[in-house]
């Protein structure tokens, strides 16, 4: 007998696969099917269209990041929730631009020819087959130190030497 899988088990299948085809190899067409344009991203509530945000975010790191690749490390599913923890790696050899770098910040960081190695946490709700609620932590100090833009820490001296 085969085994029928899960509304869990197919939203998990759904959110792995847009990592692999939109995030890792660039097919937009991924986010169109998996991607409520109705949906919200908390990091960016005022975005009209969740779909079109979504692809733009894919664009702009694919820019920065041709070789750009998200490992999932580890997926969970509860109820209409899958999260997640994954690990983007990529060399900067394109500009980073809008959305990935905050609206009061520089509009545009040149390439630095490094490479990149940063956790990411996601939490993302389903509905109707798609996503439509997503909560998103990514460690952008952690990518900015590795790609030279943040000064090194100055150096900790304990107190009364």
């Amino acid at each position: 007998m085969v085994a029928v899988p899960d509304a869990i088990d197919i939203n998990k299948r759904l959110v792995a696969r847009v990592f692999e085809d939109a995030f890792n190899r660039g097919d937009l067409s991924a986010v169109d099917e998996a991607v409520s344009p109705a949906g919200l991203d908390h990091q960016h509530p005022d975005e009209a269209d969740f779909a079109v945000h979504q692809k733009a975010v894919i664009v702009a790191m694919r820019t920065a990041f041709p070789d750009l690749h998200f490992k999932i490390t580890r997926m969970v599913g509860e109820g209409d929730w899958v999260a997640l923890h994954s690990v983007m790696t990529g060399t900067h050899t394109g500009p980073l631009q809008r959305p990935l770098l905050p609206p009061d910040g520089p509009s545009s960081l040149p390439a630095t020819g490094r490479s990149i190695e940063v956790p990411h946490m996601h939490m993302i709700r389903m509905g109707g087959g798609q996503g439509v609620e997503l909560l998103h932590l990514m460690d952008t100090f952690a990518m900015l130190k590795q790609l030279g833009v943040l000064p090194a820490p100055p150096p900790v001296t304990p107190s009364g030497v």
